[in-house]
């Protein structure tokens, strides 16, 4: 029997160093350790040995059994590794082929997001971005609204705890900028707000907003409407006429509100600008000193302005949309107009 076992191993270890692949070396393990291979076979003629002779043969067959089991463990690791590679070099690609299939587009409001930051970033702006789950502290407070302040009331809130909320404008960001940087400072701020607003053609309770912030020394309101004048212009053509009216916003004063002249009918008057021949894209104005002082700055040294505008609105505008819904339908018949 030791003969038998002896003869066994050494079989088995060639078996295994020649197999190609995992099945290949499954297979030989049930050949030889499985409950009916080989070694079973053999150790069932235990039976007819010597009292003496069985301790011996036994731990000859425990110790071929081991050394089988790691043989077998260690083949595995390396047809597995092999494997992998043949797998990776067949999966390889190209990445630098130019794609011939263009699977999609750009959503709209990608799109118009896209042709705004292209021009404040060609005016020297910088990109930044900020929680969406924020803190009444810096939705509100900190923007000049404490918490009794009637402006709470314009802006209906998710709220998640008494101090936790969705954010309802791009606005915190504002904050947050000026408490981690220095003037100067020259942003712009995209992003989803939430508003608790019932679904209809001109509203939704998930939205998107560019806000812009400009803070520095001797910063104007000469400065702001020169940038944002610059802006419509490059937006929505050169032959497009601004306005500003004065208006009211917490953490502005002063405060407008931007119109250019109606696209549809050119400023003669029309339904779509209810006959005045002026569409109101955003609203404006030059940083409340408060505002400055929540963030540690001096109202004396330096000033700003900020501005803020609503995605849909300004998409809506340039494509003559009249349903804020179907950007959010997901109707490819409207899709793929863009």
């Amino acid at each position: 029997m030791k003969e038998d076992l002896l003869y066994l191993k050494e079989e088995a270890l060639h078996e295994i160093e020649k197999s190609k692949d995992l099945r290949e070396l499954n297979n030989i393990r049930i050949k030889y350790l499985g409950k009916k291979g080989k070694l079973t076979t053999i150790l069932r003629g235990m039976a007819n040995l010597s009292p003496e002779e069985r301790p011996a043969i036994g731990k000859l067959a425990n110790e071929v059994k081991e050394e089988l089991e790691q043989k077998f463990f260690q083949k595995g690791l390396e047809l597995k590794e092999i494997a992998k590679k043949i797998r990776l070099q067949k999966e390889k690609i190209d990445v630098t082929v130019p794609s011939k299939v263009i699977l999609g587009h750009k959503h709209p409001l990608t799109l118009v997001l896209d042709e705004i930051k292209e021009i404040f970033l060609g005016l020297g702006y910088e990109v930044v971005e900020g929680p969406e789950v924020e803190l009444d502290y810096y939705n509100f407070e900190a923007l000049n609204i404490p918490k009794d302040h009637p402006a709470r009331d314009m802006q209906d809130t998710f709220y998640i705890t008494e101090e936790i909320l969705l954010r309802t404008h791009t606005s915190p960001v504002q904050i947050r900028t000026m408490e981690k940087k220095k003037p100067p400072i020259k942003v712009i701020v995209p992003g989803r707000v939430y508003r608790s607003d019932e679904v209809d053609a001109t509203h939704s309770p998930v939205f998107h907003q560019v806000e812009g912030l400009v803070v520095g020394e001797k910063v104007t309101m000469a400065d702001l409407k020169g940038t944002l004048i610059t802006f419509a212009k490059m937006f929505y053509g050169k032959e497009r006429r601004v306005r500003f009216r004065p208006s009211y916003f917490p953490f502005t004063e002063p405060s407008a509100e931007m119109d250019i002249s109606c696209i549809a009918c050119d400023g003669k008057g029309c339904r779509v600008c209810s006959y005045t021949g002026w569409l109101e894209i955003l609203g404006c104005g030059m940083v409340h000193p408060n505002v400055l002082k929540n963030c540690g700055y001096d109202p004396e040294e330096v000033t700003g302005f900020a501005f803020g505008m609503g995605i849909e609105r300004i998409a809506m505008l340039k494509y003559g949309i009249n349903d804020m819904r179907l950007f959010f339908e997901n109707d490819l018949r409207f899709l793929e107009q863009f």
